[in-house]
């Protein structure tokens, strides 16, 4: 009998309590304001559907709205969600109509977000799911998150609640939506994947799914982790000390990181821009000990609140535009630092996962988007395979 009740403790501690709750972050996108006026479509009268993959599945969903870099108040007349089957289209019977403390029809004060009520949707792991959103007023001044690698769709009138949208044209950014979590049977867990345009899937084949992210969180579910879920808080142009796309990365690091429901890891992939961006402007290079500074900043932030970190290697980017000899240095002694450091809780090659083996500053043929600079879908591949699933426990 003895032997048995750590057992037993262990899977209590394991399990919610019965009727309470236990959400976690299945799916995310990083806030941004937006880059120029004309970059945001005219929504006034018109429906907006986004498509996202969520990465952990649940009995119920719960869906967060974002209007936290806007200075306005944005109106919504109608919030709907449903399921997307393979070929694209809405699943029967799966839509539902989503209200906000009972408001089928919000306003979101502006800087804030707006987190809806349960949503009886159950989903399984890695599904597809549409956020349809009507705005009465327009949105001129929405919060967005700039590269999406997924098309939404545009059309006139309310159609929210519509299995196909009538007249709709393309759209290619992520707006208004923030997150999708899960509430898990057992107690579910996030890992957040936070960095820059390789993180965000630039060059990515779109609609596919092939993000190092995307295909890390398929790779948990084959492991049969399927509670934990895989958070891409991504910005392309991001860099970790300085301001460029999107707050710098420790500017941003609380809210889309630490804030996260259900965050036990991040795996943190920046630094890039930080150097290449200078080399480009030909401004001073950051050092060796500003960027290990700004690491040790959020393992130091991550710790306080229970999250491991998990380093990742900057990737060769040699024949990349912004490429230059002095900032090679400084990447391959960031990376030796990356692979030495006691601070984090862990690191993932990256680099090497990617690297020309005759050439390790460049990429591998293979792996090459064209640019010198992002993975293609089989560079994502790679990435995804490096890391250690022994890591994310």
């Amino acid at each position: 009998m003895k032997t048995g009740l750590p057992l037993l403790i262990v899977a209590a501690l394991a399990l919610p309590a019965p009727g309470v709750a236990s959400w976690s972050r299945s799916w995310a996108v990083a806030p941004q304001s937006p880059g120029k006026p004309g970059d945001v479509p005219d929504l006034t009268g018109r429906t907006l559907r986004q498509v996202v993959r969520i990465s952990s599945g649940g009995a119920r969903i719960r869906l967060r709205l974002t209007n936290e870099l806007s200075a306005s108040a944005l109106k919504l007349g109608s919030v709907h969600v449903a399921l997307v089957d393979a070929s694209g289209k809405i699943v029967a019977g799966s839509d539902r109509a989503v209200t906000f403390d009972g408001v089928a029809a919000p306003t979101i004060p502006d800087r804030a977000p707006l987190v809806s009520d349960p949503i009886a949707l159950r989903v399984t792991p890695l599904t597809h799911v549409a956020i349809s959103l009507y705005f009465p007023q327009g949105a001129p001044d929405p919060t967005v998150h700039g590269y999406a690698a997924a098309t939404a769709w545009i059309a006139a009138g309310d159609q929210t609640g519509a299995a196909t949208l009538d007249g709709a044209t393309k759209f290619t950014q992520r707006m208004v939506i923030d997150a999708i979590d899960v509430d898990t049977p057992q107690r579910g867990s996030t890992v957040v994947a936070f960095g820059d345009s390789i993180t965000d899937g630039v060059r990515a084949t779109a609609d596919a799914d092939t993000r190092w992210p995307d295909q890390l969180a398929e790779r948990l579910q084959k492991a049969g982790r399927t509670s934990v879920g895989v958070a891409n808080l991504g910005i392309s142009g991001n860099r970790v000390l300085a301001e460029g796309a999107g707050n710098n990365a420790l500017a941003r690091f609380d809210r889309d990181v630490l804030s996260i429901p259900g965050v036990s890891h991040v795996i943190v992939l920046e630094g890039v821009n930080d150097i290449g961006g200078a080399t480009a402007r030909k401004t001073p290079l950051p050092t060796v000990a500003d960027l290990t500074g700004g690491y040790r900043q959020m393992v130091a932030r991550a710790h306080d609140k229970g999250v491991k970190v998990i380093f990742a290697t900057i990737l060769p980017y040699k024949g990349a535009g912004y490429w230059g000899a002095e900032g090679e240095v400084v990447r391959k002694q960031v990376n030796t630092w990356i692979r030495t450091n006691t601070v984090a809780d862990g690191y993932v090659d990256l680099a090497k996962a990617v690297a020309d083996p005759a050439d390790p500053d460049r990429f591998a043929k293979a792996y090459d988007s064209g640019d010198a600079l992002h993975p293609n879908d089989a560079g994502f591949t790679a990435m995804a395979a490096a890391i250690d699933l022994k890591l994310l426990r």
